[in-house]
């Protein structure tokens, strides 16, 4: 297998997540508390914008902090960060 037949790195990465508590801050409307639904997406230049919702609701809010820029191992990575923080609750906000 060559480095041409690997299969595309994802663009986006979705979760549902149970807040802590204190929950997870947004820009938009402060903190967000129980089963959210969170959405870490690459933005070029490496960088990546993560959003926050109720799960189930339409509305998305912007994680305070995002963008956030991407870790070397990655946009996977960036995304188990930010769901363990908002698992832990504490205003979680993007790092």
């Amino acid at each position: 297998m060559t480095g041409h037949d690997l299969p595309p790195l994802p663009h986006q990465l979705q979760d549902d997540v149970t807040a802590g508590p204190g929950g997870a801050m947004t820009d938009e409307v402060g903190i967000l508390t129980g089963d959210l639904t969170i959405a870490t997406r690459a933005l070029p230049g490496g960088h990546a914008s993560i959003t926050v919702q109720y799960t189930g609701a339409e509305e998305w809010y912007t994680l305070t902090g995002s963008p956030a820029p991407l870790p070397r191992d990655g946009l996977a990575a960036l995304h188990a960060d930010v769901l363990q923080r908002v698992r832990q609750g504490g205003g979680a906000v993007a790092h």
